[in-house]
């Protein structure tokens, strides 16, 4: 069944099933690095993409899966945390920390827990779209069911 899948979305898959959401990950027939891209690709709504965003934060990984319609502001997310600062992951820490590429990271699937921060204005669509672990793969979930599979903390992440 996941035999059509490159090896990152078989793990992607595997732990899915191991928290018990079943949602299928699809394949795009072209890559979706981005929000627009998703959701052009899957005809929905941007804000219904949860974007997969790699941050460095207190010398330590930070994944905040943020809804596409808008952008993370880090200083006051930071603020929020109660961070010292939150910066832009370079490419090579995003593939520490999850083993995937920028443009296709999941929720889950990573060779260690991250901490998670969820977007709360996801919890405003009744189905979310995540990347499947490359920018070819995506995978449809509930907003209960993302913030299960990552152990998140539902917060804000844009500007007040």
């Amino acid at each position: 069944m996941t035999a059509h899948l490159p090896a990152r979305a078989r793990l992607v898959h595997d732990s899915l099933r191991a928290a018990g959401i079943e949602g299928e990950i699809v394949v795009l027939p072209d890559a979706a690095h981005t929000a627009p891209l998703a959701a052009a690709a899957l005809g929905i709504e941007v804000g219904a993409i949860a974007n997969s965003l790699v941050f460095w934060s207190d010398g330590e990984p930070l994944l905040v899966m943020t809804s596409g319609a808008h952008r993370v502001d880090t200083a006051a997310l930071a603020a929020r945390l109660g961070r010292g600062s939150i910066q832009r992951a370079t490419p090579e820490q995003v593939r520490d920390a999850t083993g995937q590429a920028i443009g296709g990271v999941a929720p889950t699937g990573h060779p260690a827990a991250l901490t998670t921060i969820v977007d709360e204005d996801l919890a405003g669509y009744p189905r979310i779209w995540a990347a499947g672990g490359t920018p070819h793969t995506v995978f449809p979930l509930t907003f209960d069911e993302l913030v299960r599979v990552t152990g998140g903390t539902i917060s804000k992440v844009d500007a007040d």
